[in-house]
């Protein structure tokens, strides 16, 4: 008893020294915010999402029972609070001449299915930031997440995947010129990766040995007193991936036989393995994307938008991918390939209420099928959602806002054209198209802190 007595005071003297030192210099430190959220809704329809339906991505493709009945025409309902979450913002002293800063953030979201409900890291990046430049290491968005400019659903979707989503370890340098910023930054991928005949993994852009490179301006002015604001952004991302580092070629096929003994009658299987053989390969494929937007605040209503033109751009969670475009050594087998190409626009507007908010999303993803064409249309086809053709999304909100707490309710209709099998050309795109929706009904409770 005596020894925890003392562990105790050891304890209350140093929270008390810490606290004393914390007062006589309060600019350095943690502090920490966040919010508790809780989401309630309802689908009417199955759809593709992550964490058990709280990341919701498009409605279902129809699954047609003996009968021709649709399985996946079905409602589903769930509540999750796993979007609650915690933020430490750090400060401390300068180095190298430069304001230091530094960001740590995390919610229960989780990197899986699996491990729902854990723990997972959503930011950690330091800033030095000088008078016009600044430094980022870490993890944090991606380029293509403008901050400035992006949709403000109550769905933790933000319009995905019509709007990129995505956060990436980078190291990222911004220029400032007035009111002119320039970016560019090189990202790895962790949360949020390529895909490819070996799944979902990182391996694809780790092996290219080329960062995923990125380049922004962007031009802010604002006016305080009036309560308006203006903001533009355009980037360019360029990105390699390699899909295999070897080939496994088929010499001879596996092969089965009879073979009767003619003394007793008796019959015996012989079967002859296949005979394989495998192959380093030299295989990449490209992508370039680009994309533009602005941010228009008036004193009543604030409205923005955004174009996007991508090529293989599954890790920022949207339609898209690569095909196999042709073999280019029979021996071997190495492949050439060609991005899946797409585009997107957007624009959500709402009101500017401290207490109450009244928004609306809408956008369009447009899925034009590969680069350049394929060498046969049963080519192998890679990526995120790449028998969707045409996807369309409309999402009205209200916000009510009373101190710390918010309760907010949101209409998400979402439909989505799916190629029927057996139609598609050299392109990857299909002659004929089948068209399900989904309406979300999404209620949500947020408590800031």
């Amino acid at each position: 008893m005596k020894k925890v007595l003392l562990v105790v005071m050891a304890f209350l003297c140093v929270a008390t020294a810490f606290s004393q030192e914390e007062k006589k210099d309060k600019k350095f430190g943690i502090s920490f915010s966040g919010f508790v959220k809780n989401d309630f809704f309802l689908d009417t329809r199955q759809t593709v999402t992550a964490r058990e339906g709280h990341f919701l991505l498009w409605p279902a493709a129809p699954s047609l029972d003996e009968m021709g009945n649709d399985i996946n025409a079905r409602s589903s309902l769930n509540m999750l609070a796993i979007q609650s979450r915690l933020s430490g913002k750090i400060t401390g002293p300068d180095a190298f001449g430069a304001k230091t800063s530094g960001v740590i953030e995390g919610d229960f979201f989780a990197q899986a299915n699996d491990n729902i409900n854990l723990l997972r890291m959503r930011h950690a990046f330091v800033k030095l930031a000088w008078e016009n430049t600044e430094l980022l290491t870490g993890q944090t968005w991606n380029p293509m997440f403008v901050t400035g400019c992006f949709p403000g659903t109550v769905s933790f979707n933000t319009g995905t995947p019509i709007q990129s989503f995505a956060r990436n370890p980078q190291i990222r340098l911004t220029q400032r010129f007035g009111n002119l910023k320039v970016m560019v930054a090189m990202l790895a991928q962790r949360d949020f990766t390529s895909r490819g005949a070996a799944g979902v993994t990182s391996d694809y852009l780790r092996n290219s040995a080329i960062p995923d490179l990125h380049f922004q301006l962007q031009y802010s002015k604002n006016n305080a007193d009036a309560g308006t604001g203006f903001f533009a952004a355009a980037g360019v991302a360029y990105k390699t991936i390699v899909p295999r580092l070897s080939s496994v070629m088929t010499i001879s096929p596996e092969t089965t036989e009879v073979v009767i003994n003619m003394a007793d009658s008796s019959a015996t299987i012989v079967t002859t393995p296949a005979v394989k053989k495998s192959y380093k390969v030299d295989e990449t494929v490209s992508g370039l994307s680009f994309y533009i937007c602005n941010n228009i605040k008036l004193k009543p209503l604030t409205i923005k938008w955004q174009y996007r033109y991508g090529e293989n751009i599954p890790d920022v969670l949207s339609v898209s991918g690569f095909a196999v475009k042709d073999v280019i050594n029979e021996v071997t087998g190495e492949l050439s390939y060609t991005p899946l190409v797409n585009s997107t626009v957007w624009a959500d507007i709402h009101t500017n209420g401290k207490k109450f908010q009244a928004g609306v999303f809408a956008g369009m993803l447009m899925n034009m099928g590969t680069k350049e064409a394929m060498s046969d249309v049963t080519n192998s086809v890679y990526g995120l959602g790449t028998n969707i053709k045409t996807l369309v999304r409309v999402s009205p909100r209200v916000i009510f806002n009373s101190g710390k707490f918010r309760a907010a309710m949101e209409l998400e209709y979402t439909a989505a054209s799916y190629g029927d099998s057996g139609t598609y050309d050299v392109n990857y795109v299909p002659a004929t198209t089948t068209d399900v929706s989904n309406i979300r009904v999404l209620l949500s409770t947020y408590y800031f802190f």
